[in-house]
């Protein structure tokens, strides 16, 4: 089933121990916003997964972090977002796996579960035409030596 959050308020992922970050719903205009962004886009076309990955990953949080907490600079002063900022931060690999499982995922679950649905015989599937003739037969097992 899929749950429609109609409210779009933005919502806490908490991503490490006193690590949290305030994102924004995860939209279809925030992805082709990211899909657009100039990093991305200037990703040579052979570029790895890997890298475009971490490209991907990096434009989407630019557009969807709006606030964070137990984020500091090197003496431990909190530190404001900045697109700079959330470039340092998903370079720490947890972080990263943190982000694109606790967000970024989500889009991908969602589209990967429509493809592993089969019809169900009661579904809009059920009346539809046989495209192939009936098998006349059983076809007989092979010898076994």
């Amino acid at each position: 089933m899929i749950r429609l959050n109609l409210t779009a308020s933005p919502e806490w992922l908490d991503l490490a121990p006193g690590l949290r970050l305030l994102v924004a719903p995860l939209t279809t205009a925030l992805m082709v916003s990211a899909r657009a962004d100039a990093a991305v886009e200037a990703l040579p076309l052979d570029a790895s997964q890997e890298d475009l990955a971490l490209a991907m990953a990096k434009a989407v949080a630019r557009r969807a972090v709006l606030d964070w907490e137990g984020v500091g600079d090197d003496a431990g002063n909190p530190v404001p977002v900045s697109p700079e900022g959330i470039g340092a931060l998903l370079e720490i690999w947890p972080v990263f796996e943190a982000f694109q499982t606790a967000y970024v995922a989500r889009g991908l679950i969602l589209d990967a579960e429509k493809n592993a649905s089969a019809p169900l015989p009661t579904g809009p599937s059920a009346e539809a035409t046989d495209t192939a003739p009936p098998v006349p037969a059983p076809a007989p097992t092979a010898p076994q030596d």
